[in-house]
């Protein structure tokens, strides 16, 4: 692999000038750096940036965490986190699973966003304690170097629970996501809580955020119903289209014998018909405002913790 020492050597320059050269230091000439340019590309000379993050201390690179890449939901929200670390010259790579994490106690990335209710906490903290800079979506933690970014989940079902209980909804079915995911917790607590308060009966079927799993929710619904209409809550609109599959293989329909609300705006539950009637934030936001928190951390500046608010969209699902 090509070094430095040998474009030093074929250019017949200090090894200190050649990194002068390449990294744009006023130091040397511009003819002298235009002719150590031209040595690097002919030798396919590649920047060690491991060794050059390690001698720095610095990468220039987020570390974005997810738990998976399925459905939609993602692209707005990486598109967000994208878009706000251009402006302060910082890029993201988007991170999955354990051996990943290396990439925070190593050094490969200057800090981490994290969206991924894989990732232990004790593990986050553990992080955190040694220095490194952390933004969290998907749960409540307390340190200095963690801040949040959190969306209003108890809000946003509040506002589902509400419309269910307009449309005279006798019982409620919440399709919940992952037991132990954050966001799944918030929603079915105050989801619960409202239920209980105006007397609406309601019951609790276990999901995973998936397709898969509110299809396998609606067969389970639909294998012996006890009223009409079954109206739903899912905890997010991937579940919600799940739902949407399985009915279109009965004689059933949407909005009518089955009213369903969704959970995060996503492109699909707006294409779908009857449209998907939806708790919607903005997740592009959500990107931009988690990418300013890390950025303004790591330079050393004042970081104050975030919510983001939800509003109900109405759609054809539940009338």
């Amino acid at each position: 692999m090509v070094g430095i020492k040998d474009i030093a050597q074929q250019a017949g320059v200090s090894i200190s000038t050649v990194s002068y050269a390449l990294n744009g230091s006023p130091k040397v000439t511009e003819e002298t750096r235009s002719r150590i340019q031209a040595i690097a590309k002919e030798l396919n000379y590649v920047p060690n940036m491991a060794a050059r993050s390690l001698k720095r201390r610095q990468t220039n690179i987020i570390g974005v965490y997810l738990a998976d890449y399925a459905g939609s939901f993602y692209g707005e929200l990486l598109d967000g986190i994208k878009k706000g670390l251009e402006l302060f010259g910082y890029e993201m790579i988007v991170c999955s699973g354990k051996k990943s994490h290396l990439f925070i106690p190593e050094r490969m990335i200057d800090g981490a966003i994290i969206l991924d209710w894989t990732f232990p906490e004790e593990e986050i903290l553990q992080y955190a304690q040694r220095g490194h800079q952390i933004v969290v979506l998907d749960r409540v933690m307390s340190h200095d170097n963690i801040y949040q970014v959190l969306l209003d989940n108890k809000g946003g079902a509040a506002l589902a629970i509400d419309q269910l209980i307009a449309g005279k909804s006798e019982k409620v079915y919440l399709l919940s996501g992952p037991e132990t995911g954050y966001d799944s917790y918030e929603r079915l607590e105050a989801s619960t809580k409202e239920l209980t308060r105006f007397g609406i009966p309601f019951e609790v079927i276990p999901g995973d955020f998936t397709e898969p799993s509110g299809y396998q929710a609606a067969k389970q619904l639909l294998a012996n119903p006890t009223q009409w209409p079954i109206d739903i809550f899912a905890f997010n609109d991937e579940m919600a289209i799940g739902v949407y599959k399985y009915v279109r293989e009965t004689a059933y329909q949407i909005g009518k014998d089955i009213r369903i609300i969704g959970f995060d705006n996503t492109e699909l539950g707006a294409f779908v018909q009857p449209r998907l009637a939806t708790i919607a934030y903005s997740k592009h936001r959500w990107g931009m405002v988690a990418a300013e928190k890390i950025i303004h951390a790591i330079q050393g500046d004042p970081v104050e913790d975030e919510h983001i608010y939800t509003t109900y969209v109405d759609g054809e699902s539940f009338i």
